[in-house]
């Protein structure tokens, strides 16, 4: 069942978006080589916690499949990891390239967002999918009108990526949220133009497209939890929440140091 939030509802998931958005800027400068991805999930998690008066949406979260509960407060995906990896003892590296996944509940809404960092220097490779990713997202968001659909979006993002001669992970996707994590619909990031469900004012989805150098086919490891791709080729992920408005869209998990660092193609 697809959500239309009220303008309330709609202020408290701006708040929650912003929220979010902060602890990506936060973390920012822990992004070192030398440190561990579990240093990084505490960090993340006391500034929820302590700073923001919020709650870390993964820590503990149920997934499907009968997995454990997630472990940490954050996920933490490095280079070949396309999302969902568990923070722990792994060191980060020169070269490296991490996905931060961040979702905040505050007053009960929700806050998700996702952001490319480089450790020190990365490959000439992984800049280019980590820009490449940056800019398909955009143009996913970019398709984003009342009165679209979801293939709209879908469509912006595989056509841009495989142009690019990257290719575009299809078993995992975006999805509404709001006072639920993960609610209706799917917001998958291949497809047709005018296909699936009509996007509608008060809406709120992620667009989060997870794009691999290599193919597209990825795997889920034992944990449950952390998926990589098959051929082991780097991954990269954004994300942002997006309320659809009367007249297009709004952005909700943006912050200034966003802005200045990482400027909508």
């Amino acid at each position: 069942m697809i959500t239309i939030k009220t303008p309330e509802e709609q202020d408290k998931m701006r708040v929650a978006g912003r929220l979010a958005a902060q602890v990506l800027d936060m973390i920012a400068p822990h992004v070192q080589p030398g440190v561990a991805t579990e240093e990084l999930d505490r960090l993340c998690h006391e500034y929820i916690v302590g700073e923001l008066g919020s709650i870390p949406a993964p820590l503990n979260y149920r997934g499907s499949g009968g997995a454990a509960p997630f472990p940490k407060s954050i996920c933490t995906s490095v280079n070949h990891v396309v999302c969902h990896g568990i923070p722990s003892d792994r060191i980060l590296r020169n070269g490296d390239v991490v996905n931060i996944d961040v979702t905040v509940i505050k007053d009960g809404w929700h806050g998700d967002t996702s952001r490319m960092y480089a450790v020190g220097t990365p490959s000439i490779q992984a800049q280019r999918l980590t820009k490449v990713c940056f800019d398909a997202m955009w143009r996913g968001i970019r398709a984003i009108r009342p009165g679209g659909h979801l293939g709209d979006i879908g469509y912006a993002i595989q056509s841009f990526v495989e142009e690019q001669r990257f290719s575009v992970v299809r078993e995992y996707c975006g999805h509404g949220i709001g006072r639920v994590f993960h609610e209706d619909p799917q917001v998958l990031h291949y497809g047709q133009p005018g296909g699936r469900e009509e996007l509608r004012p008060g809406m709120t989805i992620t667009v989060e497209p997870m794009v691999n150098a290599g193919r597209r086919e990825v795997k889920l490891l034992s944990d449950g939890w952390t998926v990589v791709t098959k051929d082991h080729s780097l991954s990269a992920q954004w994300e942002h929440t997006v309320l659809i408005t009367d007249t297009g869209f709004e952005v909700l998990t943006l912050s200034p140091a966003a802005r200045d660092n990482a400027t909508p193609p």
